[in-house]
Formats: C-alpha cells, structure tokens, sequence
C-alpha cells in the first residue's frame, strides 16, 4: 500500500504544472434546436402570455427534424431525376407540394415565395451599397 503522503504529494504536483487560464472562454453547445424558433412563432400567433412545455418543444422540435429529412430526401431525389447536382428552390417546393396535403402546401408554398423574395431584394439592396 502506497502511503499517503506520496499521493498527496502527486496531486500537488499536477496542479503545479497546469498553465493558468486569466478568462476562461465560454464553450457554444453544438446541438441544433428549433425550440426558439418555435417560441418566436408561438408568440406571433398567439398574443397573450402562452407558455409551451419543454416535452411539447421536443416533440415540436422532432416533428420540425423530421419534415426536414423528408423533404430534403424527396428534394434529392427530384434533382437526381432531372440529372442535376444542385437542389434549388423548385425542388424545395416541389417536394412539399408532395409531402404536405391541400391546403397547407398552398400556404406554405406562399410564405416560401415571401421569404425567396424578400432574401432576393435583401442581396440587392446589399450589392448596391457595395
């Protein structure tokens, strides 16, 4: 049996020799959530003071996941038919025409040509300042 105050001594030791940090920098979380992004959308519908719980935000979370790889997947296929190496906004909007039913691919397909409008006029305007 090792005494004691050999151990002691080596702990000593390894605190000596590591360097000594004067800030510490906070490390970012590398997980990717929707949750504030729901939270957002939550808000601009509902006006009051609603709260949502964190199991409802995971299966939010989930289900936003998985309507991504869906119609990333059916995307990719779209493009491979055509024979082409890009996936662009016709295929986007293709493959949501596919995956999500009547009336909600309609109003998606609206907010989609909103948001591509706006980010076109946005580059624009940036490649006029510049």
């Amino acid at each position: 049996m090792v005494p004691k105050a050999t151990l002691h001594a080596k702990k000593k030791k390894e605190v000596i020799e590591k360097p000594i940090a004067k800030t510490k920098k906070m490390k970012k979380k590398n997980y990717q959530s929707f949750s504030i992004y729901i939270f957002k959308l939550l808000r601009s519908v509902i006006k009051e003071n609603f709260g949502i719980s964190r199991h409802s935000m995971l299966i939010m979370n989930n289900f936003v996941n998985d309507m991504l790889e869906k119609i990333a997947s059916e995307a990719g296929r779209l493009a491979s038919h055509s024979k082409k190496t890009t996936l662009g906004s016709r295929e986007i909007q293709s493959a949501i025409k596919l995956l999500i039913p009547g009336e909600l691919a309609k109003h998606a397909d609206i907010e989609a040509m909103k948001a591509i409008t706006m980010y076109h006029n946005s580059q624009e305007r940036d490649s006029k300042l510049h």
